[in-house]
């Protein structure tokens, strides 16, 4: 091995390990300098330990300017990826939520899902003068997870609420003529030199008004921050597609139809009160007395399922919404925050009536949708994994 690479041997496993106190160069003899040294300071202040008894040497400390100039300096020296999860590090390590509550911090942050979800948590305590900053974040955040996912889902459902309105039974002037051909090739006739359809393909006369209804259900607790997140623009977008009605509920042991929020997502999710008991049954409750076409409609409950209420009440009122013709569908989570934990036996529970429980990341949620509105049989981008139990 040369010079060179053990060289940079030593200053990555200096800048990984961090300094030993009484050891130069961190026990590596290599010693940090130049933008190194900066790299290093970064990361110190945030994983090196501090001396038993001692505060932090180099840490964030409890002043907002040096946390903003810290946050200034990480995104200098690590990708957005990073900066990301070195902020919710400091965060969940350093217990730096109070310092949210600055304006100088907030400006300098990387705005991102869990960012957004400490200050939807944070945000009775927000001062007037950070409540605008605080409103800046997320809607960076949406904007951003808009650019990503709004446009291809209203195309896939568009599609399917187009699939939707074929028929097979079309009047003369609806028929669509290359389908049909297409769907009866079969029936060809050699001696006429023709097809002779069996089945006339085309499209249904448009209905005024509304064709299917989504209902989107979503457990408001702590734990389904970033669920919520993804629900409110989720909510935005299908309530802009004319074929479809779309509700937006938040629920915690009371319901709260946000629907009238759905244009300006970033007023819906400061309208969420994060925290609190869960009575799922009660919003199950809720919706069927507001469902005014079953067939028609597709319930999306977003919850880990950790009942308050009776567990009796919720499957009673899962199995009457499916009875009436509602295509009831459990999002475990709907972030890209990994597996998440939730209630195995309501899920299994559901699971037995018919209604499927999954988590589901939002690159996945149109097609799910789609799935759900031409009553096809559901793809579960990601398998409930075994989670902690209830009780």
């Amino acid at each position: 091995m040369s010079t060179r690479q053990t060289e940079e041997r030593l200053r990555r496993w200096r800048l990984v390990l961090g300094a030993q106190p009484g050891e130069p160069g961190g026990g590596t003899g290599w010693t940090p300098t130049g933008r190194d040294a900066g790299l290093d300071r970064a990361l110190g202040a945030l994983y090196d330990p501090a001396p038993e008894g001692a505060r932090r040497s180099a840490g964030l400390g409890a002043s907002a300017p040096r946390l903003a100039r810290w946050l200034g300096d990480i995104r200098e020296y690590f990708p957005t990826g990073v900066v990301q999860l070195m902020q919710q590090d400091a965060i969940d390590r350093l217990g730096l939520e109070r310092l949210l509550l600055e304006p100088e911090v907030l400006a300098a942050v990387e705005p991102d899902v869990p960012l957004v979800a400490a200050l939807l948590a944070l945000r009775h305590a927000l001062p007037e003068t950070t409540r605008e900053s605080a409103r800046q974040v997320v809607a960076a955040v949406l904007a951003e997870l808009s650019a990503r996912l709004a446009e291809r889902t209203r195309s896939v459902l568009g599609g399917a609420l187009d699939r939707g309105a074929r028929t097979e039974r079309p009047r003369p002037g609806d028929i669509d003529w290359d389908r049909t051909v297409r769907a009866n090739l079969r029936h060809w006739v050699p001696e006429r030199r023709t097809v002779v359809p069996e089945r006339l393909l085309g499209r249904a006369r448009a209905r005024q008004g509304v064709r299917r209804e989504v209902v989107l259900c979503v457990d408001q607790s702590a734990s389904m921050a970033a669920s919520l997140v993804h629900a409110a623009l989720f909510g935005a977008v299908l309530a802009s597609l004319p074929a479809l009605a779309t509700r937006l509920l938040v629920f915690d042991t009371a319901v709260a139809d946000l629907t009238d929020r759905l244009d300006d997502p970033v007023e819906l999710l400061f309208a969420a009160q994060l925290g609190g008991g869960t009575d799922i049954g009660r919003a199950l409750a809720y919706c069927e007395q507001r469902i005014a076409n079953p067939a028609d409609t597709v319930l999306v409950l977003v919850s880990d399922l950790f009942e308050g209420g009776p567990r009796e009440a919720l499957l009673r009122r899962a199995a009457a919404l499916t009875a009436a013709g509602v295509q009831l569908v459990v999002l475990l989570a709907l972030s890209d925050e990994g597996a998440p934990a939730y209630d195995r036996t309501t899920a299994a529970e559901l699971a037995a009536l018919g209604v499927p429980a999954f988590a589901c990341p939002p690159d996945a949620f149109p097609e799910l949708m789609a799935a759900a509105l031409e009553r096809r049989e559901l793809p579960v981008p990601v398998a409930a994994p075994p989670g902690r139990t209830a009780g």
